[in-house]
């Protein structure tokens, strides 16, 4: 597995560059040419990313070795996390991290972002910093990736939440960028007769504010996400995508090896109005190779959910 994951085989390498391809058409927002319109639908899902998450114990050590690896074994995009004004990416500036994927045939179409100080003290130079790192690395998505406890106490707070959403994502729209907003499985508890999340969907403006669909919580707080999809069509133009464990539900494993029903998830793509997907692994195995387990993810993505 490391061997086909790391050689540099051609066939490998053309179908990176193919991807890469497909990855910029969509990560841009260019509209597909007329009477193509099968071939763009088809282009929105071909190419894989991944969380750079997945890698958070090797990345501080070679940020540049890591980002090769995850370019040699299939990937053309990385979502990003962990940005700070004093660290950049992992000690890179954002056009020196954006220089690192260039030079290895990737690109960045989404990253995460703390948002906590706008939504919870109107922190504008926090999101001005943040909008200005994601531009800088030429990303699409600008994505909450999480919401502190003392912010979402109530339905209330969920309101207030979704209302400093949508004056943030109106700033984002004005840079270029759109707004999005990834959940765990908090967000499903009971706010009175709603939750957290139906508030942050229905609150929030389907133009300025978009989801990223963690199906691994999702199924983990007991939905189905293809009827959120179904409920909230064109809502989730970003997915992460993890497998669960068989036997121990809080634990993640490899795409396909799992207990979720990806097939019937992937066939609803077009209702989800899904753009992205990234896979991410927050623990692995005993003994599994982060390196490894990553290129089987992406093989069976590639070759059972989107061939």
């Amino acid at each position: 597995m490391l061997s086909a994951g790391f050689m540099l085989a051609p066939a490998m390498v053309s179908c990176n560059q193919e991807n890469k391809s497909a990855a910029e058409t969509t990560a841009t927002g260019d509209e597909p040419a007329a009477g193509n319109t099968a071939t763009a639908e088809k282009a929105a899902i071909s190419a894989v990313g991944l969380q750079l998450y997945t890698l958070r114990e090797q990345l501080p050590a070679d940020v540049k070795g890591v980002i090769a690896k995850v370019a040699k074994a299939g990937y053309n995009d990385v979502e990003t996390y962990g940005y700070s004004k004093e660290n950049g990416f992992w000690g890179l500036e954002p056009k020196a991290f954006k220089a690192l994927l260039d030079e290895n045939g990737l690109i960045s179409s989404s990253g995460h972002y703390g948002l906590e100080g706008y939504l919870g003290k109107s922190n504008e130079d926090e999101l001005q910093t943040n909008i200005a790192a994601a531009v800088a690395v030429g990303q699409k998505y600008l994505t909450i990736p999480h919401l502190g406890e003392a912010i979402r106490s109530s339905a209330d707070a969920y309101k207030t939440l979704a209302e400093r959403m949508n004056m943030a994502g109106e700033i984002c729209k004005k840079a270029g960028l759109q707004l999005a907003y990834h959940n765990h499985n908090f967000e499903f508890l009971p706010q009175g007769d709603t939750t957290g999340y139906e508030i942050l969907l229905t609150e929030t403006n389907p133009d300025l504010v978009k989801f990223e669909a963690d199906l691994f919580w999702m199924v983990r707080a007991g939905k189905q996400p293809v009827d959120m999809f179904e409920q909230y069509p064109g809502r989730f133009p970003l997915w992460h995508v993890k497998d669960m464990d068989k036997n121990n539900q809080d634990l993640n494993i490899e795409i396909g090896s799992g207990s979720i029903n990806y097939k019937q998830i992937f066939d609803q793509a077009k209702t989800a109005g899904l753009e992205r997907i990234f896979v991410e692994q927050e623990n692995f195995a005993e003994g599994m190779d982060p390196y490894q387990s990553i290129s089987q993810s992406y093989d069976y993505i590639k070759k059972t959910l989107i061939s």
